[in-house]
């Protein structure tokens, strides 16, 4: 096994393996389950019968003629399958009778800012979208830009790039200038979607001005949508800019839409790989929406009637794609959609949400339930949870503590919890407990779903034994898996199936505990997880030598007790520098890393230092500045150039242990 931050779990792991906690199901719960005993064993029998029985609670235009056709490593499921995946979402619930059904109550940061949108409202407006596009020029396959806050006018904009085949690349809000540029020319998108601004923290940012920016680069962007949102000014280019509330509530309420192959492109999805460049992760419209809706129904036990549920992410990441909008409203399930911070409003603001909504299902990240239980139990037992009845964990490895907690506060122990595991990659959940079925353990995911064949293996490939550690494998095709990297087709191949023949390496290390359950242990590569969200080195390390004073950067992962992992960055500046003006620098340099890519890169800490360790053959030792950056004992620096740079740098992080820079 490689290192891997995730091995740090520690004392608390250890302890909790060896106490073999678990928690049974609830026996209510096992008995109105959607998932009943023998799943497991019926898709192990026929995984492709299996799965082909999942598609049939969706609406195809026309049948498929085989499940799947499989050429490792490309897959088409479905194949000769016809639907739309917006009339999924939304037209068959409106033809079933349940158009009166809230589809989102959404929720904005201002207190009192909130809309209730039903299955019939949401057709309405995703139809006068689709009509706005096809007017701006959208045809099917062409790609759609979407850089949004958190309205309802977001998720419009998806369902209507569906509705017309064209695939959408949807951009997190956060996101700078220079990244959605990135974006924006690797997908050739010719229209963007955005806003004058969001809310976040109590006050309006901007969005347009990104947007401007960008485009700058862009010259091929031929219009750009604007939702009024926050009333800021913005500037106009009357022959590119159109205002939503101008453009798309003029068209017709009614749209005729056309019924696409299973492996019609829905959208492509930016997430940081082992380079500087994101990778755009394509999925397809069939085999993405069985995935997504199988696994929200069976994973959360949805019942459509009576549910609320919260998925308490932004769409700007795979999780709001996934479990925001494709799997709920293929489901037909009512959503809560919440526009702010957790604290915006006050540190019992989600509670009051649940409170008031009468959520019963709560699916978020252990980063954000640690920041929860930092603000105190008193907050949650002043509100009253009731109506909960199921609790989720996404993004990264939860710390048993953090599960504990979660249970006892929010769950008052008697909500299953139901850790999940899955990536931008994946489209869907591959690993989780299932309610009323599966036994759950404090910080487990437990085990594959049905249909789904994981492994865990050593260095060679070959599976471990129970109470060993290793590398997370998939090892046989699935719905909701990418159909490549869009544009690179070798990057494809040799990011994800050159690693162990035949298998999807995930890029995550694993353990089998006593009983044969899983444990998710992190990122084995250049990739860190903070807050939930993949960061790759490579890109921070190539914003910071973008900045005219930086010779050289090195930036690694280091534990962080509320966001999982956090940035640390080891800089060589050209000329001299010290005190002050150092201190300055490492101000600077972390302002240029959140404008070049976003504030959630920005790293924690910056250690300014005169050289890197490096081998004899120039390769800078990255193990041994994670080592640096978890103050562990440094092993053998006989291989490096120059030794005394490492124990120089270990020397300065431990006499000022939280950086420069830290906050």
């Amino acid at each position: 096994m490689t290192d891997t931050n995730a091995e740090q779990s520690g004392p608390a792991l250890s302890a909790l393996l060896q106490e073999r906690r678990q928690f049974a199901p609830p026996p209510e719960l096992a008995a109105a389950a959607n998932a009943q005993p023998g799943i497991y064993e019926e898709a192990a029998a026929d995984p492709l019968a299996w799965w082909e029985r999942q598609a049939e609670h969706l609406q195809w235009e026309r049948p498929w003629d085989q499940v799947l056709q499989w050429d490792l490593p490309y897959a088409k499921w479905f194949v000769g399958g016809k639907l739309n995946a917006s009339v999924n979402c939304v037209d068959r619930h409106v033809t079933a009778g349940n158009g009166d059904r809230v589809a989102f109550h959404w929720i904005g940061e201002p207190e009192n800012d909130t809309r209730t949108i039903t299955y019939a409202e949401l057709q309405r407006m995703v139809c006068q979208a689709a009509n706005a596009l096809v007017e701006l020029g959208v045809k099917a396959g062409d790609r759609v830009a979407i850089y949004m806050p958190m309205v309802p006018e977001a998720v419009v904009a998806m369902l209507a790039c569906a509705r017309l085949g064209a695939p959408h690349s949807v951009i997190f809000g956060g996101f700078s200038a220079e990244a959605l540029a990135s974006r924006i020319l690797d997908a050739d998108a010719r229209v963007v979607i955005t806003a004058d601004g969001g809310y976040r923290r109590g006050t309006a940012s901007a969005l347009k001005p990104s947007v401007d920016l960008a485009l700058e680069q862009c010259p091929d962007v031929r219009a750009v949508l604007v939702v009024r949102r926050t009333g800021q000014d913005v500037l106009w280019r009357e022959e590119r800019d159109h205002w939503w509330h101008e453009l798309v509530e003029r068209q017709p309420d009614t749209h005729q839409a056309e019924a696409f192959d299973a492996e019609q492109p829905l959208y492509i999805m930016y997430t940081s790989g082992t380079t500087a460049k994101p990778k755009g992760i394509l999925h397809t419209t069939g085999g993405y929406l069985v995935h997504t809706s199988a696994t929200h129904r069976l994973v959360f036990d949805v019942k459509p009637e009576t549910d609320v549920f919260w998925t308490a992410a932004d769409i700007g990441w795979v999780t709001g794609h996934s479990y925001i909008v494709y799997g709920p409203l293929a489901n037909g399930v009512t959503s809560v959609m919440y526009e702010g911070t957790p604290d915006a409003g006050g540190q019992d603001r989600w509670w009051r949400i649940v409170e008031q909504y009468k959520v019963t299902i709560l699916y978020t990240a252990p980063t954000t339930i640690r920041t929860l239980m930092k603000w105190g139990e008193e907050l949650p037992a002043a509100h009253d949870l009731s109506s909960l009845r199921l609790l989720g964990s996404v993004g990264e490895p939860i710390n048993p503590e953090a599960w504990m907690w979660y249970r006892t506060n929010i769950g008052r122990d008697r909500c299953p919890i139901v850790d999940t595991w899955w990536q931008t990659e994946t489209g869907g959940i591959l690993i989780s407990p299932l309610p009323g079925i599966t036994a759950t353990k404090p910080g487990a995911a437990m085990r594959p779903l049905p249909g789904i064949s994981a492994d865990v293996v050593d260095n060679e490939g070959a599976s471990v034994a129970n109470g060993e550690g290793g590398y997370l494998v998939i090892t046989a095709p699935w719905p909701g898996m990418l159909r490549g990297i869009w544009g690179d087709p070798e990057r494809y191949q040799d990011t994800y199936w050159s690693r162990f023949a035949g298998s999807y390496f995930a890029g995550d290390g694993a353990k089998r505990d006593d009983d044969g359950d899983l444990w998710l242990l992190g990122r084995v590569d250049d990739v860190m997880n903070v807050s939930g969200h993949r960061i790759s080195t490579a890109e921070i390390e190539h914003a910071l030598v973008g900045h005219p004073r930086v010779a050289e950067a090195a930036v690694v992962g280091a534990s962080d007790p509320t966001t999982g992992q956090a940035v640390v960055a080891f800089v060589t500046v050209k000329g001299e520098i010290a005190g002050e003006d150092g201190e300055a620098l490492v101000a600077e340099l972390r302002e240029h890393v959140a404008t070049t890519i976003s504030p959630i890169a920005k790293p924690r800490q910056i250690l300014l230092t005169p050289d890197l360790p490096k081998t004899r053959s120039g390769k800078i030792m990255r193990r041994l500045l994670r080592d640096v950056a978890e103050h562990r004992d440094l092993g053998d620096v006989t291989t490096l150039l120059d030794s005394s740079v490492v124990q120089m740098i270990d020397d300065k992080m431990r006499t000022a242990p939280g950086g420069a820079g830290d906050e």
